[in-house]
């Protein structure tokens, strides 16, 4: 169930979701850990919440990193897993991390090319690569594709 990334998205705790939806604490825990809820509690939630029923029953796929499956993956797709780029749900918040990723890296870099021609060009392909992210990250402004921004955070998108 996905009730768990829902709480979490409109910032609520355990104990707030159980006191809005008149449901015990435990029952919330219970359902969040996987078990079977009742068609009464999850009209609650749904109600709290505002999604439907069939919301709640959707199944959250997440990877095991301690399968084989995980372990065969080849090290380029571990890396856009764990930074959240394979997200079905664009997070602003990933592309400013992978944004300050590569300007730390770069300029590091370009520091070691003082050094090393490598390191320079390694550098200079890491800025490079921040830029390109800038450049997504002001498109992604511009479009509204933000799943983590709330709407009123760019005026400038309303429909038309």
């Amino acid at each position: 169930m996905i009730l768990k990334q829902l709480r979490l998205s409109r910032r609520l705790s355990q104990e707030q979701l159980a006191q809005m939806s008149g449901l015990n604490v435990r029952t919330i825990q219970r359902i969040e850990s996987g078990h079977k809820a009742s068609v009464e509690s999850l009209k609650c939630l749904a109600a709290v919440l505002e999604v439907d029923i069939s919301t709640l029953e959707q199944e959250t796929f997440v990877i095991d990193k301690h399968s084989n499956n995980w372990e065969h993956l080849p090290l380029w797709l571990k890396c856009c897993f764990s930074l959240n780029l394979l997200a079905a749900q664009p997070e602003r918040k990933t592309v400013r991390r992978i944004l300050m990723a590569s300007h730390i890296c770069g300029f590091s870099f370009c520091l070691l090319g003082l050094v090393s021609e490598a390191a320079l060009a390694g550098g200079l392909i890491m800025l490079s690569n921040a830029y390109l992210f800038q450049l997504l990250m002001f498109q992604g402004d511009r479009l509204g594709i933000w799943f983590d921004l709330p709407e009123s955070a760019a005026p400038w998108m309303s429909p038309s």
